[in-house]
Parts: structure tokens; sequence; C-alpha cells
């Protein structure tokens, strides 16, 4: 079963009308002019990897074995403790409603209204999803977003060209998480889209059943799964036609860490407030973020990226991070 929604202009469609049992469409439809963004010729066409892995603590990243993980720190920058609240407004609960709405909105949620996971009092009329901003300043670019926690494509990512949920039957994140990087890969594979969001479940739904720690094997366990997951992924960019002609930045973030086997209310400890931020790419200085480091850096380092010039009115509380030469 799937849903689809429609804008109103003429359209094309990024995608077939084809689902799969478990699975949410949403497609909102792309003008007829649209498409990828043009290069300038002679240089890279600037594209964004986006990465979400909900609840994954960085003190358990780096204790797991991962090597596409390790890969991108390595060469990036990055930070252990970006902050899932921010110095202005800590009044939201720290859980995924908000903090998805912030990394994707890149405002704090006294802006975009979601406090937890209801949605009620979202304002994203006015804080809309990173990839309606950005396509307000270039139309043509094409943007995509894959998860397996439906929330953010029925609330967040309507603005999306492409928009696709797979469900997480009986909580199965592990599984529900391969067939959405499947879909990915494939996507990149087929399609020519400028900005990516792929978002990975496991792991947080690890840590409810099993504990958010270091010490706990079933929640490393999930974060090498994880890895493996994103290395299909940049397997999937560093294989297509086109990658020689493209300066690919890629992003990873987290929505809260965790303690015990919960996230919620730790305004005040520092296993649930540290998130993560890894930013990896040609353009990128190599070494530890210096702080202040926040999750609603993700989507205004990826715009500058794409060399979208972020406008006052939006809002937007992040900042860039790491660019060497945006």
């Amino acid at each position: 079963m799937f849903r689809l929604i429609l804008g109103l202009a003429p359209a094309i469609f990024a995608f077939g009308l084809s689902g799969f049992a478990g699975e949410t469409i949403h497609a909102v439809a792309q003008d007829a002019a649209g498409g990828a963004q043009q290069a300038v010729p002679g240089s890279p066409v600037k594209k964004v990897l986006l990465i979400g892995i909900d609840g994954c603590r960085f003190d358990a990243l780096r204790k797991a074995d991962t090597p596409h993980f390790d890969r991108l720190i390595a060469s990036g920058a990055y930070s252990p403790a970006a902050q899932i609240l921010g110095s202005r407004y800590r009044d939201n609960d720290t859980i995924s409603g908000p903090g998805w709405s912030s990394i994707l909105t890149g405002v704090w949620a006294d802006k975009h209204g979601v406090h937890d996971n209801s949605f009620r009092g979202k304002q994203y009329e006015q804080y809309p999803h990173a990839f309606v901003r950005l396509k307000e300043v270039r139309p043509m670019l094409s943007t995509a977003s894959f998860v397996t926690w439906e929330p953010i494509a029925s609330q967040i990512t309507a603005g999306a060209d492409v928009s696709r949920a797979f469900e997480a039957e009986n909580k199965d994140y592990a599984t529900a998480d391969e067939r959405c990087a499947k879909a990915v890969a494939e996507r990149l594979a087929t399609a020519d889209d400028d900005c990516i969001f792929f978002y990975i479940g496991q792991v947080d739904e690890t840590g409810h059943a099993k504990g958010f720690h270091p010490t706990v094997p079933e929640y490393i366990a999930a974060i090498e799964r994880a890895d493996r997951l994103v290395g299909e992924v940049l397997n999937a960019i560093d294989t297509r036609a086109t990658r020689d002609d493209e300066d690919w930045l890629i992003i990873i973030t987290s929505d809260h860490g965790g303690a015990g086997l919960s996230h919620s209310n730790g305004h005040d400890n520092p296993e649930i407030l540290n998130s993560m931020l890894i930013v990896s790419g040609a353009g990128v200085r190599p070494g530890p973020l210096p702080p202040p480091v926040e999750i609603v850096d993700a989507v205004a380092t990826a715009a500058t990226h794409l060399g979208v010039t972020i406008d006052d009115q939006w809002g937007w509380d992040g900042k860039p991070q790491g660019l060497d030469r945006p």
C-alpha cells in the first residue's frame, strides 16, 4: 500500500508508481522544467548525502567496528558533541519528533513548533523542511528522502521531490533499514538527485530494547549493521557513471543520544544531549570541529556546499560547519 501526494503544477514523476508491502511513497510533483542542477562548465556538480542515524552515540560508534564511518571521520571534520538543544530554547522533549524537525528544518523547536512525537503545534508552513528552501532558490534541484520512521515522511519531508518510507513491521527496523538502503542505492544508480536524506532507525530501536551504551553488545552490533548499510550507499555513489564529474558532501548526524533504555527528559544529561556531526568531502577541512556545534548546522552545511545562499528570512539557527571552500 502506498500514498501519493501530488503538487498542482504540470508534472513529471521521478519514479514509477510501483510500491512495496509496508512502504509509503510520497511523491511531490516536479515542474516539467525541473531536474538536477546545471553544472558550471569545467567544475564538478555539487551534491549532498545527509545520513541520519537515530539514537546513535558517538562513543559507541567509535567502539564499534565501523570501517565506513571511520574513513569518513578520518578524512572529514567531526564533532562528538553536537548539541540537540539550542542555548536559546530547551523546552522540547529530547526525542525524535523534535530532533528530526530541528535537523531537517534547521531551526529549534520554538520555531518549528514540534515538542514531542505527537507533532501537535508544528509550524512547517513557516519553517519548512530544508528541501523546500533549497528549491525556492534552485527550483531545478532534485531532492529525495528515504526513511524507516514513517512520521518523518508524513510530517516533515513533504517538500522532497521523492519521499519514501519503509515500514518497520513489528519494530523490525533492521529489515526495514536494509530495504531502505537498497532503495537509496538503486536511486543513486538510476536518478540524478542533488540532495538525498537517508535515515537508519535500528540503532535507536536497539537502544530502547537493550540499552544506549558502548558496553551493550546489541547496541554496538546495530551500529555495525548501520555502517554496512552506509557502505552500500557510499559504494553506489562511487560507482555512478558520472562520479568523476561530481563533488559529493557526506553529512552524518543523529537526533539524540541515550542513557539506559531511554532518551526522554534528557535536558541535563550529556549522554542524551550529545549527538554528533560528521562532514566529509573534497572541500572539507579535516579534524575536530570547534564548539559550538549543533544539529541544526547540518542543513546549513548542505545548503552552503550546494551553493545556496541562506536567506536571513528563513530564520535558520544553524551555520555551515567544516567547509574549506564552499
